[in-house]
């Protein structure tokens, strides 16, 4: 849960599922949508399947108990270099380098590394491994990765505070926030795509889930093309459409921000029926919607009311009017 997000965001998940799954045999009873639905609003989804493959993994291979090893847990689905160093040196007192990005700058500062990242991950990697002690591994590994994120931070480095200061190369030449550097990221590409919004006449809206691999796997979307760089035409959007009736492109976009690119959806409504999941929009908030389909749900909604209303969609969803299922599926968003 803490790859890639604040301690902050993921604790009230992390009661949530305990208590949910107080064990890794209970959630590896559990099914995959289950999973996804309490883990709604958290972000990056494959952690979500990663977690509840990885439950069966322990149950099936090892009898419900986790490896000790770092190589026997790089094994199990979704545990990387780092998370299997860290569960070995932690749970087990194994000795291993458990690098993430805050041990990577309380090093990079520590030895003056000025090669910029991600090429110099190989040699923080090497000098990380080489400052762990015989003893006490887990808990040299908690306190590296508490240095980076309370102590040595990103900016404004609490270096008079720091046990290591004496013998760091960055606070000696009063170059701490100027390191790690890193290389320039390259503008994130956009693409576009097209959002489905079907009603039935007793106002259920069609939802349907994503295959299990891929982005968003497995999770519950309103039915969409794919994305792709060029925008579609009205013409291919409708042959792609999940029901032949009537569409209409709805005004606006909605936009969304992925690690690597960026996306806009245009939002087509209709009216009819065809096979899948219908839910009542006030009921969109019990399924497992990322949050851009959030987004695309509460689009929609305020572009119909604000077409019922005869004013401009922005205005109707700053008015209230439409309905009060549009603020429900955004909520306990994080991204």
């Amino acid at each position: 849960m803490l790859q890639q997000t604040t301690v902050a965001t993921v604790g009230p998940y992390f009661d949530r599922f305990v208590a949910r799954w107080p064990d890794i045999s209970a959630l590896a009873a559990a099914s995959l949508d289950e999973v996804l639905r309490l883990w709604q609003g958290l972000g990056y989804y494959a952690r979500a399947r990663n977690l509840h493959a990885c439950a069966r993994a322990v149950v099936e291979r090892h009898g419900g108990v986790f490896p000790e090893q770092a190589e026997a847990l790089r094994a199990l689905p979704g545990i990387g270099d780092y998370t299997a160093a860290a569960i070995a040196a932690i749970a087990f007192n194994r000795r291993g380098a458990a690098v993430d990005g805050n041990v990577e700058r309380v090093v990079a500062r520590l030895y003056g590394v000025r090669e910029p990242l991600p090429a110099a991950k190989p040699r923080l990697r090497a000098l990380a491994s080489a400052l762990i002690p015989d003893q006490r591994t887990g808990d040299f590994a908690q306190a590296l990765m508490d240095l980076g994120a309370t102590i040595c931070m990103p900016r404004r480095p609490r270096c008079v505070l720091c046990p290591w200061r004496a013998c760091c190369a960055a606070a000696a030449f009063g170059r701490a926030e100027d390191l790690p550097a890193r290389a320039a990221k390259p503008e994130r590409p956009l693409r576009h795509g097209v959002a489905f919004w079907l009603t039935r006449t007793d106002g259920a809206v069609l939802l349907r889930r994503r295959p299990e691999h891929g982005l968003l796997g497995g999770m519950t979307e309103i039915p969409s093309t794919s994305w792709r760089a060029a925008p579609w035409s009205i013409a291919e959007a409708i042959r792609a459409a999940p029901a032949a009736v009537a569409w209409s492109p709805l005004p606006g976009t909605v936009r969304h921000g992925f690690t690597h690119f960026r996306l806009e959806l245009a939002v087509f409504a209709g009216i009819g029926s065809t096979e899948g999941i219908w839910s009542p929009v006030e009921g969109l908030g019990d399924h497992a919607l990322p949050t851009l389909m959030k987004k695309v749900a509460r689009h929609a909604i305020a572009a119909l009311a604000a077409a019922s209303y005869g004013e401009p969609a922005a205005s109707a969803a700053k008015s209230g009017r439409s309905p009060s299922a549009a603020s429900r599926t955004g909520a306990n968003e994080s991204r």
